[in-house]
């Protein structure tokens, strides 16, 4: 039986997680704010996640465009324990991440480059 998009996304979100374990938690949003898939813990609320996320890309693309600091490329907030990165999928879709503190970033913005060009494909 062929898998759906859905499945297919997920399991590239689990690749994410699985060959880069400083990458806790992942998920691909719409612009629109609604969770297309996700690989999230127990605990923490799709909705809100999704939610958030829309708003914050909307508002790092406007920042970014207004700034002069021409098309986003991504959205980081650094927190006391890590950091929640978002990056474009497309024009309508955001993938999310909850990473460690101690992450290397410029390994998890590589990583998080691979997921989008593959998550592209299925958006």
């Amino acid at each position: 039986m062929a898998r759906s998009r859905t499945e297919l996304m997920v399991d590239r979100l689990r690749d994410l997680q699985g060959t880069t374990p400083d990458v806790e938690a992942s998920a691909v949003v719409s612009v629109d704010g609604l969770i297309i898939a996700s690989s999230l813990p127990a605990g923490i609320e799709e909705d809100r996640v999704s939610a958030m996320s829309a708003a914050m890309l909307s508002l790092g693309e406007r920042i970014s465009s207004e700034l002069g600091r021409g098309v986003l490329d991504q959205v980081y907030v650094k927190g006391a324990k890590g950091y929640v990165i978002l990056m474009a999928v497309g024009e309508e879709a955001v993938l999310t991440t909850l990473v460690r503190q101690k992450a290397r970033l410029g390994l998890i913005f590589l990583d998080m480059r691979r997921s989008v060009d593959d998550l592209e494909k299925l958006v």
